[in-house]
């Protein structure tokens, strides 16, 4: 695939980002696409491995290895590099029904499984990816393909972030009528109210659930499972109901002081900082605004970043982000991360370097973790208390912390954003439905299965699966589709 000798005839380039800076300043995409010609020279990179593993999804130690949509990735790099842009676009929809929300959002596991990346930077699949989807719609390629038969057969879908959107797709090219419910007032679930404007624009959602509705896939927001409509009466209504509700249950810290006035989760920052942008460009005010405050984000993961690019664009006055972690290296460690695992590497996200850009300095704190917070009087947060610690592995190898004595510190904060994760999905629903979960609170339905322990009703997504990636959702809403198509109809056309 590609050009033969293109790894060695072109460098990795990736999207170009915006000023850090001055980008903070607004909420428009931080980055800049790509030149036609500089992602041709991208998929030109592409080496016609024997053996491909980039598109092969596993989950191994250290996170995913691979594609988990198993998209065509060697053969759309290769359709880019020819030109034949249209074929490429084919190419990405056989296997992702939204290649836009992994091309802007997906930490891009398949560039971790590159064979190029054993020995040079892997090819820049997700700015291709990107590319090909951004190209299509520029050129008006992606039209809505409604069914051209109707199987007469329901689906309601609870949840319309991506398992229940790619659920929907799938279902609804089945030819079966899908309903999805969506308790917010806007459409998208983790992609819309988890993801800031500056990484995942609205409008390049809302262009794609048009095209779901003018297929003929029903919305209806603002409606709660459970307080608005009754889980009897959607089992009644419908032939089939998927739950696709998300894992949305915060990680608590734990700690002494979590109660205190300006200690939050990081989720119920960025959603009503989005609601708020969304309905009213933050002039209504319904939201919590960094402004001016001293901010701290407890969690190192993408959720984290996140708060820090939010709050910058607020204009906070200070902000540190504790990393429990030490200071990871430029380069992975083949003796404890080899390829093709995900690699383990010190990465400077766009939250990082737009606090660096203002405030002079990388804002992590390596080796930290929060023990207490303190308040005054009135029960408003003022400080945080901290010790250092050093990651290492029980008897029974499971990671923990130790302790450094004499590492005590204070730290003053306005504002704490716990990004420490999710412990699984809301309960009151899944039991309102009577189905069965695991002891981890997930709903219990099998992986490739889908099917719950209640006749008719299936879970996918972080529902069943755990908190996991954009790709990860993708990937189980189709699998999930295919099986409820088989439910329906005894035999499935679906992949």
């Amino acid at each position: 695939m590609g050009k033969i000798t293109g790894f060695m005839d072109y460098n990795r380039q990736t999207h170009e980002e915006r000023d850090p800076a001055e980008r903070t300043k607004d909420w428009d995409l931080y980055t800049i696409g790509l030149t036609e010609k500089e992602v041709q020279e991208q998929g030109a990179r592409c080496m016609d491995c024997g053996v491909p593993t980039c598109h092969t999804g596993i989950d191994m130690e250290n996170g995913t290895s691979g594609c988990p949509v198993y998209h065509l990735i060697p053969e759309w790099n290769d359709l880019v590099y020819r030109g034949q842009w249209k074929e490429a676009l084919k190419k990405e929809h056989e296997k992702n029904n939204f290649p836009e929300f992994t091309g802007y959002t997906c930490p891009a596991p398949c560039e971790g499984a590159c064979v190029l990346g054993i020995y040079e930077p892997p090819v820049a699949i997700r700015s291709v990816e990107r590319a090909i989807i951004d190209k299509g719609f520029s050129e008006g390629w992606v039209k809505p393909e409604p069914p051209k038969k109707r199987t007469g057969k329901t689906v309601a879908i609870i949840g319309s972030g991506p398992a229940g959107l790619a659920a929907a797709d799938q279902l609804n090219r089945a030819g079966h009528h899908v309903t999805v419910y969506e308790r917010d007032a806007h459409i998208g679930g983790l992609l819309t109210y988890g993801i800031p404007e500056a990484k995942l624009p609205y409008d390049i959602i809302m262009r794609r659930i048009q095209l779901l509705k003018d297929e003929g896939i029903r919305f209806i927001t603002n409606t709660e499972i459970g307080k608005d409509l009754q889980a009897d009466q959607l089992k009644e209504d419908f032939d089939a109901v998927m739950l696709c509700t998300g894992a949305t249950v915060p990680r608590t810290a734990g700690i002494e002081g979590e109660e205190l006035n300006g200690v939050h989760f990081a989720m119920d920052f960025l959603h009503a900082n989005t609601k708020s942008l969304l309905e009213s460009n933050h002039t209504d005010g319904n939201y919590l605004s960094a402004k001016d405050k001293r901010v701290i984000v407890i969690g190192g993961g993408d959720t984290g970043t996140d708060c820090i690019a939010t709050s910058m664009r607020h204009g906070c006055k200070s902000l540190t982000q504790f990393d429990k972690y030490r200071k990871k290296s430029t380069e992975r460690d083949e003796s404890k991360n080899p390829w093709p695992q995900w690699p383990v590497v010190h990465l400077d996200e766009y939250g990082h370097k737009e606090a660096a850009a203002i405030f002079g300095t990388d804002p992590r704190a390596y080796g930290i973790v929060a023990v207490k917070f303190t308040g005054d009087d009135a029960g408003n947060l003022k400080k945080v208390h901290t010790v250092e610690v050093i990651a290492t592995k029980d008897a029974y190898g499971n990671r923990t912390q130790e302790v450094i004595p004499g590492t005590e510190k204070e730290w003053d904060a306005d504002l704490v954003f716990l990004a420490l994760g999710f412990t699984g999905p809301e309960q009151p629903l899944i039991e309102s439905f009577g189905v069965d979960t695991t002891d981890r609170s997930t709903i219990e339905a099998d992986h490739e299965d889908y099917r719950t322990n209640v006749d008719g009703v299936f879970a996918a997504g972080d529902a069943r699966r755990g908190q996991s990636l954009v790709v990860w959702a993708i990937n189980e809403g189709r699998g999930a589709a295919r099986e409820c198509d088989r439910y329906l109809m005894g035999s499935t056309v679906l992949p």
